[in-house]
């Protein structure tokens, strides 16, 4: 279990989220608007994943929380493009992302009980703070248009909501 955790936390380091936030802060806003798709989809797909593999009421309700808050945030994020007349840009941050996701995935699936629910809340953990420390301190920052800049401000409340979710389903599940 702890190698595997190893294993995760190395993943996401790899994912270059902090390493390259000086290449990522010269970015478009369509590049920015593709990197928090791609990070929503990824928590999606995790959240689906504790739902299929946990039985504890606790990870299932905050999978349920993740696919609820993340698919909103998405639509709204979509409408915004739409109404901009733009699409969002895929980039390498956002394909690494998927990349690493995979891996991810691939070991969570290997587990089972008490083993999963640890690991998944543990990378929960992990993603939000990474994620929701790029889009505060990188991402928001250099965004030029004000609708996109307020609605990824609006996004990070609710995600920070879940960082500290997560760190307290972290906690009980020790």
């Amino acid at each position: 279990m702890k190698k595997l955790l190893s294993t995760f936390a190395m993943i996401f380091a790899l994912t270059g989220l902090q390493a390259s936030a000086q290449d990522v802060a010269a970015m478009s806003d369509l590049e920015f608007a593709h990197i928090a798709y791609t990070a929503d989809n990824i928590d999606i797909r995790y959240a689906h994943l504790a739902l299929a593999l946990s039985n504890n009421p606790d990870v299932h309700e905050f999978a349920n929380t993740m696919i609820r808050d993340h698919t909103a945030v998405n639509e709204a994020a979509l409408a915004l493009l739409a109404k901009l007349g733009a699409s969002a840009q895929d980039n390498a941050v956002s394909q690494t992302l998927n990349t690493n996701a995979e891996e991810i995935i691939d070991g969570f699936v290997k587990l089972r009980g008490a083993e999963f629910d640890a690991a998944y809340a543990a990378n929960e953990l992990a993603y939000h703070k990474a994620v929701n420390e790029l889009v505060e301190n990188t991402m928001i920052p250099n965004i030029d248009n004000g609708e996109v800049r307020d609605l990824f401000v609006q996004g990070l409340e609710i995600f920070k909501a879940h960082e500290h979710h997560a760190e307290k389903m972290v906690k009980a599940l020790k």
